[in-house]
């Protein structure tokens, strides 16, 4: 065990709330202070949080926890009373998106919103199926769980649920040429859309995230997304965009990671960044959409859109806007995108570097030629930046792709210094 952890923590943490409750790193770290993009463990080592998007803005920003005390010192109940801070911020949100995305139903999870959504694509449509990759996660209640076909046990036998390969134009399926990778995945989406009619379920929607972040950040080929968003509303389903990764600015050219595509969704659910911390998520949708189905389901929230989550989530859009975040995430992605792909002209081993904003993904091979997943790698590397006070994770079909999106205030000295650990490790572990 870590000398940075407690001496009977781990033990009291495993025998109230199991075992098998997830912690990173081989070696488990007890963080007590956050502070911009740094930990700190309890014996005052810091840590480059280079792996947590839930703190868009930096962890404990001076401005957004100061909207949240002040709020929870004035008022903090449901929904169900008039209060102008949800009208405020839902009209703020909202004008962020395209048409005819206009109205917002908010929640306290991703999971929820999700699900939230999942109801209101299959009340809409009146079918049953949803369509998404082989490689994905979505959240942990039951009607999202048998999404996760990354993670989930519940995603392996479900009627309504069809999975398509991850749109992959680094690794290549057998039998596609990057002239006929397009064509490959669309007929795997024509397949999943037929098999669903088949089941007699119907199709309710497509749902991934815009930038496959759970499936290594992959890169679609050329009018995948649209043809594929074509044939799922031709075969009467809706087009869901799960932004919980991808959202607030991440990708740095747009706030919104679908709308580097040409083609706006029906349904778009926001979840971790949104409260910088704080537990906030939602829906955004059209009016078409969100008043049939508000109707039909006097959907309420009991915290969901309180004035504090509201204050909250204002204070994260004045400061995403207020100190440039998008625009550090363009130059401060491009500055570390170009370092990573000098460590992969000296290291073999790193098959694939691919960055959207400040998100990274570095897929590890056992040589290039083969394009073999080096999952054993990717772990040791995970876990020997951590020893080196950088705190980074892994992702993807086998686990082999380095999965890199620090705070968005990241500036160079922090981006030079996870770039000088990384050459360090690989150098120690993968050699020269």
């Amino acid at each position: 065990m870590s000398a940075a952890v407690s001496d009977n923590l781990l033990e009291r943490r495993q025998r109230l709330i199991g075992r098998h409750a997830p912690l990173f790193y081989d070696e488990p770290l007890e963080i007590v202070r956050g502070e911009g993009v740094w930990l700190f463990d309890k014996a005052g080592r810091q840590y480059l949080d280079a792996y947590n998007n839930v703190v868009q803005c930096g962890h404990c920003h001076p401005h957004i926890v100061a909207a949240l005390t002040h709020q929870a010192g004035q008022l903090n109940t449901h929904t169900r009373y008039l209060h102008s801070g949800i009208v405020d911020y839902v009209e703020r949100l909202t004008a962020l998106f395209d048409a005819p995305l206009d109205m917002a139903m908010l929640t306290c999870s991703g999971s929820e919103a999700n699900e939230l959504a999942l109801r209101m694509a299959r009340y809409t449509t009146g079918h049953q199926g949803i369509i998404v990759t082989d490689c994905t996660y979505h959240g942990n209640t039951e009607a999202v769980a048998e999404l996760g076909t990354g993670l989930m046990p519940e995603a392996q036998h479900v009627e309504r649920v069809a999975a398509i390969p991850v749109p992959d134009s680094f690794r290549l399926p057998s039998g596609a040429t990057p002239d006929t990778l397009t064509h490959y995945y669309l007929q795997k989406v024509h397949d999943a859309i037929a098999e669903l009619q088949a089941r007699g379920m119907g199709v309710a929607g497509l749902l991934v995230c815009p930038i496959f972040a759970n499936e290594g950040l992959v890169e679609p080929p050329p009018g995948f997304m649209e043809q594929a968003v074509a044939a799922v509303r031709k075969a009467g389903g809706l087009y869901i965009a799960d932004e919980v990764q991808g959202g607030f600015g991440r990708t740095g050219d747009h706030w919104w990671s679908h709308q580097a595509y040409p083609v706006t969704p029906d349904i778009v659910t926001l979840g971790k960044p949104m409260g910088n911390g704080h537990p906030m998520a939602g829906v955004i949708a059209s009016r078409e959409h969100i008043e049939p189905f508000s109707e039909w389901a006097t959907y309420f929230n009991t915290f969901a859109g309180n004035p504090v989550s509201c204050a909250v989530g204002t204070a994260v859009l004045d400061v995403i806007e207020d100190e440039q975040l998008m625009a550090n995430a363009v130059a401060m992605g491009a500055y570390i995108r170009e370092g990573l792909q000098t460590l992969q002209q000296r290291f073999p081993v790193i098959g694939d570097v691919r960055q959207k904003g400040l998100f990274f993904a570095v897929e590890l091979v056992a040589s290039r030629e083969s394009q073999a997943p080096n999952a054993a790698l990717t772990h040791d590397i995970v876990n020997h930046m951590c020893r080196k006070g950088v705190l980074i994770s892994r992702i993807g079909v086998n686990n082999n792709i380095l999965k890199m999106r620090p705070p968005l205030p990241l500036r160079r000295d922090h981006a030079d210094l996870l770039l000088s650990q990384l050459e360090s490790c690989f150098a120690e572990l993968a050699g020269t």
